[in-house]
């Protein structure tokens, strides 16, 4: 049976229900796609961008407290961050539900402007 994304270190029910919208259904799959990745199937999926959300994942990830991102470390997850904000707000499916945006992403449709 598959680990829930809850196992993970920072991570709750209402972590493992905004993945779960995105498509990620299990630990292991997150621990598969990353940090970057994983926060970027959340951002496409609707859920609204916020820094803590992002670093308290990545610290999870890395199996530390949420609260030991500091200083340059924290700085340079920003930067990451908003990236993937500017990644995110750029691709065609943008904003629909995880599983809308895929089925329509392997149909080939694209957004309108």
């Amino acid at each position: 049976m598959a680990e829930p994304v809850s196992s993970i270190p920072n991570l709750g029910p209402a972590s493992e229900a905004a993945f779960a919208r995105a498509g990620i259904h299990s630990a292991e799959e997150l621990r598969a796609l990353g940090a970057d990745a994983a926060y970027l199937a959340l951002l496409k999926s609707g859920t609204p961008p916020h820094f803590i959300g992002y670093y308290v994942l990545v610290m999870g990830l890395q199996g530390r407290p949420w609260n030991d991102c500091k200083g340059d470390e924290k700085k340079a997850l920003r930067v990451k961050f908003d990236a993937l904000k500017e990644a995110a707000a750029h691709a065609p499916l943008a904003g629909l539900p995880g599983p809308l945006a895929r089925e329509l992403d392997l149909l080939g449709v694209v957004a309108r402007k």
